[in-house]
């Protein structure tokens, strides 16, 4: 039961990831293995921390996630979603892909602040360091998952649609940004 609790937690909690990864890949040129494993490794590895540190800092950060985590994810999500739309609008399909260390870590942060919110609710709810470890190894390895199969699908997308995926892209990322700012996810 808790291999598929920590599975379930680990689902909902990369949907967000999926999205971005699909959004931010609509541009891709090309799409190879040796680009998506090290991204997909690093919003995997971003999502499992900050999980684990919510759940091991709990303390001391359960008053202030509360109060800024809904503006923190909206901010990252509209800069990354803003930009795609301007991008669009513009009419410059410049290759703009993940690979980025820039784009990387701000969007594995954007996606990965209800994991750190998730933590310290396990923390809260006396949640067993096993279980926990459970819950950080299976949010790493779906995570890892759903941001590949995000990227391929923003490929194959962005590839028959072009900058019309785009600037749809944009705006979901945007739109996933206000579902957090106003508590909706």
């Amino acid at each position: 039961m808790m291999v598929f609790n920590a599975i379930l937690l680990a689902a909902s909690l990369c949907a967000d990831c999926f999205a971005v990864s699909a959004c931010s890949s609509v541009k891709l040129s090309s799409l190879e293995w040796k680009k998506i494993l090290p991204i997909s490794l690093a919003f995997g590895l971003i999502q499992s921390l900050l999980l684990f540190l919510g759940w091991l800092f709990s303390d001391f950060f359960v008053g202030y996630v509360e109060k800024f985590a809904g503006a923190i994810g909206f901010l990252l999500l509209l800069y990354v979603g803003g930009g795609m739309i301007i991008e669009a609008v513009k009419g410059e399909m410049e290759p703009r892909d993940l690979n980025g260390l820039k784009n990387v870590i701000v969007g594995g942060i954007a996606t990965s602040i209800d994991a750190f919110a998730v933590g310290i609710s396990l923390a809260m709810g006396m949640t067993p360091r096993h279980e926990v470890v459970a819950d950080t190894v299976a949010v790493f390895a779906v995570t890892i998952a759903s941001v590949a199969a995000g990227m391929y699908g923003g490929y194959c997308v962005g590839r028959r649609f072009g900058r019309q995926a785009e600037f749809v892209g944009g705006a979901v990322l945007i739109f996933i940004g206000l579902n957090i700012l106003f508590g909706f996810i």
